[in-house]
């Protein structure tokens, strides 16, 4: 029995145990304890107060009553992938994934796998374009003190290419007949009000309008009232977690041995694969003052491997929790689609030859 719940746990949870053997094997090589920043913490909290909100919207059927809406009329899929890809704009692309997979998964559509990959997709490619759609644009954005106007022109090419890719996928997946049926339409709560408003005002927190302390409102708000919302996925948090320290100790370990990089796009885009794209921004703009090169490299590095961006884990794992019988499918079907947008992504970084 014990064994079987461990074979399980392997099975559902590989990634939390991959990012802990990393932690722990760098954390005894080099005979330290990873550091974790400010920024590292942020995240995390940032996270869990958005899964306790998006918990509440949830529970309180306000995810079920905009997919309701959302899967009347034709091209569902397109009108998820705008969303997804305006979201992640505005927001984050963790942000607009936590929100839109659970409303998809409420759709009575077919393809819904193929669904969430797009919509994984539109969220890197949609917040490649801000400053604030992710957490290492806002990172290179500081970092190298960039204008907006700079930052924006230099990557657009890549968002609005994959824009009109993924809208070409949507209408493919639609064509295939997607059917609908009719979303039952519960009506909304006092609490379903308040959680739209706590999701509003931790908006503006995260865009910096507002002090992230309001976080806690959300927080306090299920202690006392709403115990169901805490029933997050505290396994991906770990994750994270285990990810930020691993990537902290990597830093250590090659800041010895890595030398300013003559290709910085490939080097982030293919460390991304392994870190994923957050940590690479990271730990390269120590070694290079090519912020465009860095800027595609992350961006592009965002497809490809599931750890690439914390957007694609969060999308899986949405996903898996609640079909875990087709776990194995559709990582296979995100890979080969997502492979897919990273060749591309590489492909259109050359044509465009970006400079540094």
């Amino acid at each position: 029995m014990i064994r079987d719940k461990w074979r399980v746990f392997a099975k559902d949870e590989w990634l939390l145990i991959g990012a802990a053997l990393g932690l722990l094997s760098t954390s005894l090589y080099l005979q330290r304890l990873p550091s974790y920043s400010k920024s590292d913490i942020e995240i995390l909290y940032i996270l869990f107060v958005l899964f306790v909100i998006t918990k509440g919207l949830l529970e309180h059927g306000v995810i079920a009553h905009i997919a309701g809406r959302l899967e009347q009329g034709r091209f569902v899929a397109g009108k998820m992938v705008v969303a997804t890809f305006i979201f992640s704009i505005f927001v984050t692309n963790d942000v607009a994934l936590i929100s839109v997979v659970p409303l998809t998964l409420l759709l009575h559509i077919k393809h819904k796998e193929w669904v969430i990959i797009l919509e994984a997709l539109a969220a890197n490619a949609g917040s490649a374009i801000s400053p604030f759609g992710n957490p290492q644009n806002l990172f290179i954005y500081w970092f190298y003190n960039v204008s907006f106007t700079d930052f924006v022109t230099t990557i657009a090419p890549f968002s609005a290419l994959f824009l009109l890719l993924l809208l070409a996928g949507a209408w493919i997946v639609d064509a295939e007949k997607i059917t609908c049926a009719p979303a039952e339409q519960k009506r909304l709560t006092a609490s379903a009000y308040i959680y739209i408003g706590m999701l509003f005002l931790f908006i503006l927190a995260v865009l910096r309008a507002l002090p992230l302390i309001m976080g806690w409102v959300a927080i306090f708000y299920a202690l006392a009232f709403d115990r169901r919302s805490l029933g997050v996925d505290y396994a991906l948090l770990a994750t994270f977690a285990g990810f930020f320290g691993f990537t902290d100790n990597l830093h250590i370990i090659l800041s010895d041995v890595l030398t300013h990089p003559h290709h910085v796009f490939l080097l982030a885009a293919l460390l991304s694969q392994v870190i994923s794209n957050v940590p690479a921004a990271l730990l390269l703009a120590d070694f290079t003052t090519h912020w465009r090169t860095l800027l595609w490299g992350v961006s592009v590095g965002g497809f490809g491997s599931l750890i690439a961006s914390l957007a694609n884990l969060i999308a899986y794992r949405v996903y898996v929790r609640q079909h875990k019988q087709r776990a194995l499918p559709f990582a296979i079907k995100f890979h080969v689609l997502s492979y897919l947008a990273f060749v591309v992504g590489i492909l259109l970084y050359f044509i465009m030859d970006i400079p540094g």
